[in-house]
């Protein structure tokens, strides 16, 4: 599992990118599980995801963070990245980030994407 940690904060909201490849999605439950485990993380507030699974489909989740998981899916159809989920991880900040938090999530799928 990839976990880029401190990605980026705006407005005191913190944001972190994790993924890993998997093949079904009881793979992705226990990637979750697993990053969970780490207490900094099973603070967090949100862990949008999204995964292209070439024997499923598309899966996605939210997590609260309405229309997150459908941006991370997007990028990955974008990316043909198949069978590799992407978790965006926010510890909210206080402050409403309002369309912005749309763009958060797009700058840290965008950064974990230039990693691979």
């Amino acid at each position: 599992m990839n976990i880029f940690n401190n990605i980026l904060s705006d407005r005191g909201s913190k944001y972190a990118v994790s993924g890993a490849p998997v093949e079904a999605r009881q793979h992705v439950q226990e990637i979750l599980k697993r990053l969970k485990k780490d207490k900094k993380f099973a603070k967090a507030t949100h862990h949008s995801w999204a995964v292209l699974l070439s024997d499923g489909g598309p899966i996605k989740n939210d997590d609260g963070e309405s229309g997150a998981g459908r941006i991370i899916l997007q990028m990955l159809e974008g990316a043909d990245l198949k069978d590799h989920v992407v978790i965006v991880t926010r510890w909210y900040g206080g402050t409403k980030l309002g369309g912005d938090r749309f763009r958060r999530v797009q700058d840290c799928v965008r950064y974990y994407l230039d990693q691979l």
